[in-house]
């Protein structure tokens, strides 16, 4: 594989790129905590802002868009995802499509450890989290320049954005 995509469950611009980066390249799937990120780097969520109703209906507009699901909201949301984080370093892509769409299609907050486990079982795995490895992601995601999520890195370029998909995708196609 040539690019690397980087993710946190709680973002709803990370499960607009899980629902089609398949699609366009071949990626390895790697959990982050966006949380972590933004501490290192001194950001914050814009969920948390004034911004949040414009960044909800730009989410809802790129759902449409893209033939996926109108957004369900988890109540609350944004909420802690640490433990769905951590069980999504061992449950690999599988149940992080399906952690991504119990949380936003369905609206079931991934802060109910009922609803990480339902994932798990969507996903025919165990909920079994590793937070040594979550921490090790962050870190290497970090490292390699990731300041947000969803990322795609490609040869050492990263692509910041579920908009930059194709771009990612592209720099990938030239890689193969």
């Amino acid at each position: 594989m040539t690019a690397t995509f980087y993710y946190d469950l709680g973002s709803p611009y990370a499960w607009l790129a899980a629902e089609r980066i398949d699609a366009l390249m071949a990626a390895e799937w790697v959990p982050v905590l966006l949380g972590g990120i933004f501490k290192a780097s001194g950001r914050s969520s814009w969920a948390r802002t004034g911004r949040r109703a414009a960044g909800i209906a730009e989410i809802e507009r790129r759902a449409r868009r893209r033939g996926l699901p109108a957004p369900v909201w988890p109540d609350p949301w944004p909420n802690d995802g640490l433990h769905a984080m951590r069980v999504a370093v061992t449950g690999g892509k599988p149940f992080a499509l399906a952690a991504f769409r119990l949380h936003f299609a369905e609206g079931r907050p991934l802060s109910d450890p009922a609803n990480v486990e339902e994932a798990a079982r969507r996903a025919g795995v165990e909920p079994v989290p590793d937070g040594d490895g979550l921490r090790a992601n962050t870190g290497a995601a970090l490292a390699q320049g990731v300041h947000g999520v969803p990322a795609v890195a490609v040869a050492g370029t990263v692509y910041w954005g579920d908009d930059r998909l194709e771009e990612a995708a592209a720099a990938a196609a030239r890689l193969s």
